[in-house]
Formats: structure tokens, sequence, C-alpha cells
């Protein structure tokens, strides 16, 4: 058996992040079928999604969702509605014109997102989203969820 030696370093290197990211997908790719298929389909890359709502008095921005699709998922990454629009069921709408351009234009069969305790997790259930996976103390203190829902 040979011994070898190695340096840890801690330093972010933004060339060696690439690299390591590269090697990283090589190495997914190699050892999945299923992302081996994904190579050279559109549903390979991220597509941005991107839903907002303008307030037709003020003419400010009332809400917003940003996401994108990905492998026939959606992934919700922000999602906000400003407090004075809040219960009016402007957040559902956002998310609901997000799943239908997801499913219907893009052929996505799932969404996903996360969220805090303190955020939206009833909100999301009421829209059909599942919790698949809880992990408290993320940050300490706060529990983070994972949710899911099928599409179409």
């Amino acid at each position: 058996m040979v011994c070898r030696m190695f340096r840890i370093e801690t330093e972010v290197d933004k060339e060696r992040r690439k690299l390591l990211h590269a090697r990283l997908r090589e190495t997914n790719i190699a050892a999945s079928p299923v992302l081996a298929a994904l190579r050279g389909t559109p549903d390979e890359h991220q597509v941005p999604l991107h839903v907002w709502a303008m307030d037709d008095g003020s003419g400010e921005l009332a809400g917003g969702l940003v996401g994108h699709t990905w492998a026939t998922w959606l992934h919700v990454t922000y999602l906000w509605v400003d407090a004075r629009h809040r219960g009016t069921g402007l957040g559902g709408r956002l998310l609901s014109e997000a799943e239908r351009i997801a499913h219907q234009d893009r052929a996505c069969a799932a969404a996903r997102l996360e969220t805090w305790d303190f955020q939206a997790p009833d909100f999301y259930r009421k829209q059909g989203y599942e919790v698949v996976c809880v992990v408290p103390d993320y940050p300490p203190g706060i529990t983070e969820y994972t949710l899911t829902k099928r599409l179409g």
C-alpha cells in the first residue's frame, strides 16, 4: 500500500471550482444512465423562469417568482409577495403561472422548492405541494422544508 501525502487548502479559487464542477459532472454522467441520456438535449441545461406581478396603481413590484426548469422539473428559487398584497391570492397566481409554463411550455412533470418554517410551508401545502424533507436547525432555531408537487 502506498501512503500519499496531501496538502489541504481552503482559499476560494474560481478556476479550481470550475475544474471540480466539470470533473464531478463527468463522473456523475459516467455513473448515471439518466444523466448521460440528458447530454445534448434541451433538458440538459437550466432555463430561467421568472413571473412578475406589478401593482396597476403604483407600477411597483407587488410580487414575483424566480426559478428555472431542468430535466422536466420546475425549481422555484424565490417567491415573494409584498406585505400589502398578501392574502389576496397573488402568491397562488404567481406559482400557478410558473407551474403552467413549466408544464405546458416546457414539458415539466413536477416542481420542487425549499422554504423555512417562518415563511410559507402551509401556503405551499394548500397549493398541492407535499413535504419530502425536513431539516431541523438549518440554520439553528429554524426548520427548512423541501416540498414537491406533480404537475398536470
